[in-house]
């Protein structure tokens, strides 16, 4: 149960921080909307312009795709730098994630993903 102290802590602060956070903005927040209170607000001036309208899905998925290969590197760095600590099962196990990475790049370069026609 002692090595899981560190887990226990963390997540509890996180709980008791969302959980205070929801708790001031019930308790300071906005009781009353009005019409002004409800503009959106940018910078102290009026906006500029109307919206455009919204996003093409590509964008998204362009951005889904930016961060699955962000994260990627997220866990292929310690990998590279403990290689040698770690053996030959943990370059295998690597082997079949970038795999399916690889696999799902494939798939979305086949679906059209990455294309702005």
């Amino acid at each position: 149960m002692r090595q899981y102290l560190a887990v226990l802590l963390t997540t509890g602060f996180g709980l008791a921080v969302a959980a205070g956070m929801l708790a001031f903005s019930v308790l300071f927040g906005p009781k009353k909307k009005t019409p002004v209170k409800l503009e959106p607000f940018e910078c102290g001036m009026p906006p500029a312009m109307e919206p455009r309208g919204m996003m093409r899905v590509n964008f998204y998925l362009v951005a889904v795709l930016f961060v699955m290969f962000d994260i990627e590197i997220v866990f292929l760095y310690p990998w590279a730098v403990s290689l040698r600590e770690l053996g030959p099962a943990a370059f295998y196990a690597m082997g079949g994630f970038l795999a399916v990475l690889f696999a799902g790049l494939i798939y979305a370069v086949k679906k059209g993903a990455l294309e702005w026609d």
